[in-house]
Formats: structure tokens, sequence, C-alpha cells
């Protein structure tokens, strides 16, 4: 193995412990989330039916929608991991992307549908509470706002330890707990504010309303989580940033003419693939035109680590192929004729 193949080698072994470690974090994140949302799920349940809350009924769903999306993104972390074989020759990283799909499907049908359906069925048959059921639902959901802010934290505190911002939010996993968390404070807020307004006014519209706004705002973070995981399922580039730093970076070689068309597409959380068409400057033999190519890939991959497969399409004609053709030129029948005619 030449040297700087076994520097692009160990680069690919210490970004592959790196993304372990934050693997990892990810994995502890997500089972402070799921061991909080189990809790708060079976809490929420008996609350809800002892004090006949419907908007408390529709936060217990939400919180076991949100356990078993916690169970979906484990199962991501894990599979995504595996290496590649030669039935997926490019590895499994788009697994991180599905489960992720599937826990906006989740979302969406166990929480802001069965939300939705309690509050309608309150606004049309009423529900009559207890100063006692006002009481443990209040209590109930204080506790469950408390709870579900540590996992916020939780999740938060990761989120700047990895850097903060776009990059950090890449993680389908990471970025759908930060939304089940945020979602989760806002939607306990909703259902603390209907039953406090429901107690006060002794109107059920209020905490119907609040059952309803909560179907709506699960409804909305589960499109968008459930838009970007499609988006990266059928085959997302890179940003537009990354995708011109590469192109500047192939245009610097020196043995490179021009870069013709740039492809990209992301194949999992830490790999790309990356397709070019290039040409070469004039008068290089097909030896020559095999190293340069290895050498730019070798280039490429250590300026750019997440990079995981490259494939460059070489435009221009070795100089003893445009050599060959020429003389075939020479040699044909028509060229001959012309000589032989002056």
């Amino acid at each position: 193995m030449s040297d700087t193949a076994a520097d692009h080698a160990s680069d690919r072994a210490t970004d592959q412990e790196s993304d372990g470690a934050t693997d990892r974090k990810t994995r502890v994140t997500i089972l402070v989330a799921l061991a909080a949302n189990l809790v708060i799920a079976a809490a929420k349940a008996v609350g809800g039916l002892v004090a006949g809350s419907p908007a408390l009924l529709s936060e217990a769903a939400h919180s076991v929608a949100d356990s078993l999306n916690e169970v979906f993104l484990l199962a991501a972390l894990r599979r995504s991991r595996r290496p590649a074989d030669q039935r997926h020759p490019f590895g499994y990283g788009k697994e991180r992307f599905f489960w992720s799909l599937l826990a906006a499907v989740g979302i969406f049908v166990m929480g802001a549908c069965f939300s939705v359906f309690q509050g309608v069925e309150a606004l049309r048959d009423g529900a009559e509470e207890t100063s006692t059921g006002y009481v443990v639902g209040l209590v109930v959901l204080a506790v469950s706002l408390i709870v579900e802010g540590v996992s916020l934290l939780r999740a938060l505190h990761q989120v700047r330890a990895q850097g903060g911002g776009k990059d950090a939010l890449r993680d389908p996993a990471l970025r759908t707990v930060v939304a089940e968390d945020g979602t989760a404070v806002l939607g306990v807020t909703l259902a603390i504010i209907g039953m406090a307004l429901h107690m006060i006014t002794g109107q059920v519209v209020w905490e119907a309303s609040a059952s309803i706004a909560i179907g709506a705002l699960l409804g909305y973070v589960a499109y968008r989580l459930g838009r970007d995981a499609r988006d990266q399922l059928i085959g997302e580039a890179v940003d537009p940033e990354l995708a011109d730093r590469i192109r500047s970076l192939l245009a610097a070689e020196p043995e490179i003419d021009s870069v013709e068309a740039l492809f990209t597409m992301r194949m999992g959380l830490d790999s790309t693939m990356v397709a070019a068409r290039i040409d070469l400057v004039p008068g290089m033999d097909s030896e020559r035109v095999e190293e340069v190519s290895m050498r730019i890939k070798e280039s490429l991959g250590r300026a750019v680590s997440e990079t995981g497969e490259i494939f460059l399409d070489i435009t221009d004609r070795p100089a003893a192929e445009e050599a060959l053709v020429a003389e075939e030129a020479a040699e044909s029948p028509a060229a001959t004729g012309e000589r032989g005619g002056a």
C-alpha cells in the first residue's frame, strides 16, 4: 500500500472512531428520552382516565408515539453502521433515514390523529371533570413538563457539543429526538393551559381545542421530519457549499483541464458518493491517466473525509489513443485518394 493510501486509510479509521463516539452519545440521548417517555406515558394515561381529560389523554398518546419512535431510532443507530457487503456495496447508511421516516409516520398516526380525535370527541360529547381530576391532571402535566424539559436539555447539550447548528442536526436520529422533546414541552404547555381554562370557565372547548392544537402541532412536526427523511432516501445531494468545495479541489489539480459535471449523493450520515466528469490536459498516455486518476481520488478523499466512493469519468482521450486515431485517419482510402490526387 502506498504512503498516500495508508494515510487515507488512517484518516478513515480516525473518522470512524469519532463517528462511533458520536453514535454512543446519541444512543444515550435516545435512551434518556425513551425512559422519560415511558414513565410519562403511563402517568398521563392514568391521570387522563382519572380526570377524564381529553388533553391529558392526547398527551399520553403523544408520549406513547415518542416511545415507539425512540425504539425505531435505536434500530437506526445499530443497523446503519453495518459494513458494506455484496448485496449492499455502498453500505447501510440509508437505514438511518428509513427508520427516521418510520418515526415520522408514528408521530402522525399515533400522536397527531389520536389527539385530533380526542379533541373532536370532547367537543361533540363534552367532558365532565371533578376538582380532584383537575388537580391530578395538572400535577401529572407539571411533572411531565419537568421530565420532558430535562430530556430536551440533554438533547440540546449534545447538539452544542457537536458544534451546534445545521451540521449537528444532520443526524436524523438526533434531529428527531430534539424535535420530539421540543414538541413534547410545547404540547404539555398547551395541555396545561387548556385544562386550566377548562377548570376556570367550566367550558370543555378550551381543553378540546388544546387537544386539537396538539394534534396539529404533531402533524406539522411529522410532516417536516418525514419530508427530510424522504429527501435523503431518494438521493439528496450534499450542501452547495460542500459541492463547490469539491469542484474547486478538483479544478485545482494540475492535470485537470476542466470539471464538466459534478454529481454527489449522501449515502449515509457521514458517507457521500462523488461522481465527476472531467477533462484532463492533453498529451497523457493511458498509464499516466490511470496514475493521475488514483492520485486525484486519494487527494480528494483526504481533503473531504466524508467522501466514501469517488468515481471519475475522464472524457479526454489519452495521447496514445489520439495518435492511433490520427494514424487510422491518415491510412483511410479517402485520405490516400486525396494525397494521390494532389
